[in-house]
């Protein structure tokens, strides 16, 4: 089963441009697959390496003009994985694309921080960036009906939407395949740092994080449970945001003095990740957190969806001291839309202090009937 990825013709469409085209993403979100369909596609000649052979590496570190004459000239599209292996990257793809004016490169890694620090500089406004993330259900409904999509709901809040998931036939497959990649590849990029010295540490703040889920996380709470201090906890839950594997949302606040705003959500890309990090694959009726579930599923698609059709709105959530909250805030174009998310379809009133406060934000509870609409941008 092959998946249409979303930014497929995006990323085709710029292989003219004289370009460095950067693909981000985790690993094994299907960056590679991606990279080999546009090199198909593609009407020229192309050329596909492997950085992580260090044979290819010593290649692309020879930042001579005369060296890379000798085997790009002819090449239209240069296309590199694992881009952020080769040391001082930046600098080589920045003589590449100022000195072939023909040429377009297409080059991928799975670690943000270190890729952009190796690119950053160097190729200011020579650069056009991409994240691919796990399927989206924007992806699939070309593939599969209502009916099927609603029928994949639960398997996709336990097991999340890795391609290789996706593929696979029993729980226990899907089950074993989301611990090898939490126990093999999940903190490979980050682990590559010296500057990572307790690994242990890492993974088991991961696994705090997971039981917090859609809740409201104390930086010092967790430092004094791991013992460790508050600055290392934010540095590794940045790290593990540029790894793609959570993002933090923050509180937002524009009128009212009991509002939170200094508290920060943490939330999965992915669901089958997090719940391999807390070993727990048991079905929904069988859990208490199906609602902390529901509420990462839903973000992690609108996430999706805001990047792949390249909308930026500021996103958060809402609460007050005195307990009054909504999921998940949108402010785009000085409009505000605020969403409340429930498991089951009921409908409780919007709490009034948002009311009073922001009566002219739009409106809107997501539940299993029209979380559809939600996850592909219908509202």
């Amino acid at each position: 089963m092959d998946f249409s990825r979303h930014i497929f013709d995006q990323l085709l469409a710029k292989t003219t441009s004289n370009k460095v085209l950067i693909l981000y993403g985790a690993r094994r979100v299907g960056k590679t697959h991606l990279m080999r369909e546009v090199e198909e596609q593609f009407n020229g000649k192309s050329l596909f390496l492997n950085a992580e052979d260090l044979d290819i590496v010593a290649l692309l570190s020879d930042r001579r003009v005369a060296s890379f004459r000798r085997w790009v000239t002819d090449v239209d599209l240069l296309i590199i994985d694992e881009a952020q292996v080769v040391p001082e990257i930046g600098k080589s793809l920045k003589l590449l694309i100022d000195s072939f004016p023909k040429l377009t490169i297409l080059a991928s890694g799975s670690s943000a921080f270190e890729l952009s620090n190796k690119t950053g500089e160097p190729l200011v406004g020579r650069q056009i960036s991409f994240q691919l993330f796990p399927i989206a259900q924007m992806e699939l409904s070309g593939q599969e009906n209502y009916l099927q999509t609603k029928q994949q709901l639960e398997n996709r809040m336990i097991f999340g939407s890795y391609p290789e998931v996706l593929k696979l036939d029993t729980a226990e497959a899907k089950s074993d395949y989301l611990k090898e990649l939490v126990n093999s590849y999940l903190l490979k990029d980050i682990l590559m740092f010296d500057q990572v010295r307790y690994s242990h540490k890492m993974l088991q703040l991961l696994q705090l994080v997971a039981y917090q889920t859609a809740q409201e996380v104390s930086y010092d709470e967790l430092a004094k449970t791991l013992q460790i201090d508050r600055n290392t906890v934010e540095r590794y839950l940045d790290l593990f945001s540029k790894v793609f594997i959570i993002t933090r949302v923050g509180g937002y606040s524009k009128n009212l003095r009991k509002e939170v705003t200094k508290s920060s959500k943490w939330y999965f890309l992915d669901n089958g990740v997090r719940n391999a990090l807390i070993n727990n694959f048991s079905p929904l009726g069988q859990r208490t957190d199906t609602g902390a579930l529901w509420e990462n599923y839903l973000v992690a698609e609108r996430i999706k969806y805001n990047s792949y059709t390249r909308k930026t709105p500021h996103t958060y959530f809402w609460r007050t001291y005195d307990q009054q909250e909504l999921d998940w805030l949108e402010v785009a174009d000085e409009q505000l839309s605020a969403y409340e998310f429930k498991w089951k379809d009921i409908k409780v009133k919007f709490p009034k202090a948002f009311v009073e406060a922001y009566p002219d934000a739009a409106k809107h509870w997501i539940n299993q009937g029209n979380f559809i609409d939600f996850v592909t941008g219908e509202v």
